[in-house]
């Protein structure tokens, strides 16, 4: 019962305090929140305030120890505050680390076009190869040695192959696949290399044409040889006094050539 007591004057002494207690309005304190979070710089809004002629005491005693604290905007997000100072640092630095980005991209794409032009290692990438050089050098790079005579007679191929021209051929145009190959893998300017492409495309075209007219002359010279022969030897059956002169065999031959 003691302790019952104790509560219920306890109690009873708390509720006129409560309900005894008043809000406080300052207005100085509610000017300088709105001031410092979102509201303007007011000066004329500072309490307390001046007075007549400036004889508030109130307000030199708040205020007189640094007047210059009205006309001073301390707004962390005023025009010169120190939040609005440091988004526009920081607006500043995203320029700058976006201008820092573009010059790194493009000392990236310029590194990659230089490698791109001097490493041996793409140059079947080159859209010069591709579209032209690749098509022209197709003949050099899949030939069959094996194949290089076919379609001729067989005396024509024997006479080739006895005279050393198919295997001059085959060293001189291994010789040119073997250069080419060492230019498409070394690492040289593209003009360079296409430069390259263009001197090795003329040797091998000179090369084919000379095995052309080489085998073309191989087969003419045997033709001849043939003729000549059958000139040279005397039909059966037919009976000739005498040795033919010079001029008559001259004029058989070519009249068996034009024939």
């Amino acid at each position: 019962m003691k302790h019952l007591y104790l509560a219920l004057l306890f109690l009873g002494l708390a509720l006129p305090l409560a309900f005894s207690q008043k809000a406080i309005r300052d207005d100085a304190i509610r000017y300088q929140q709105e001031r410092m979070v979102f509201k303007q710089w007011d000066k004329n809004k500072f309490e307390p305030e001046p007075g007549f002629l400036y004889l508030n005491p109130l307000y030199w005693l708040t205020w007189g120890l640094h007047p210059n604290y009205p006309k001073t905007d301390l707004r962390p997000l005023g025009p010169y505050g120190p939040q609005t100072q440091r988004l526009g640092l920081v607006l500043a630095m995203h320029q700058s680390s976006n201008g820092l980005k573009l010059h790194a991209d493009t000392l990236r794409s310029t590194a990659l076009s230089e490698s791109y032009n001097y490493l041996g290692a793409v140059s079947g990438l080159d859209p010069l190869w591709m579209l032209y050089y690749s098509r022209e050098f197709d003949p050099l790079l899949n030939q069959d040695d094996g194949r290089l005579l076919e379609g001729l007679e067989p005396p024509v191929r024997d006479y080739l192959s006895r005279t050393g021209l198919t295997s001059w051929y085959q060293e001189e145009s291994a010789s040119i696949r073997e250069r080419l190959a060492t230019l498409r893998s070394s690492n040289v300017d593209r003009g360079s290399r296409i430069l390259g492409y263009h001197r090795m495309l003329g040797e091998y075209r000179i090369l084919r044409a000379n095995f052309e007219a080489k085998k073309q002359r191989a087969k003419l010279y045997l033709s001849m040889a043939e003729t000549v022969e059958r000139v040279r030897v005397p039909e059966v059956g037919s009976a000739r006094s005498g040795a033919e002169s010079d001029k008559q065999i001259a004029d058989r031959i070519l009249s068996s050539s034009k024939l």
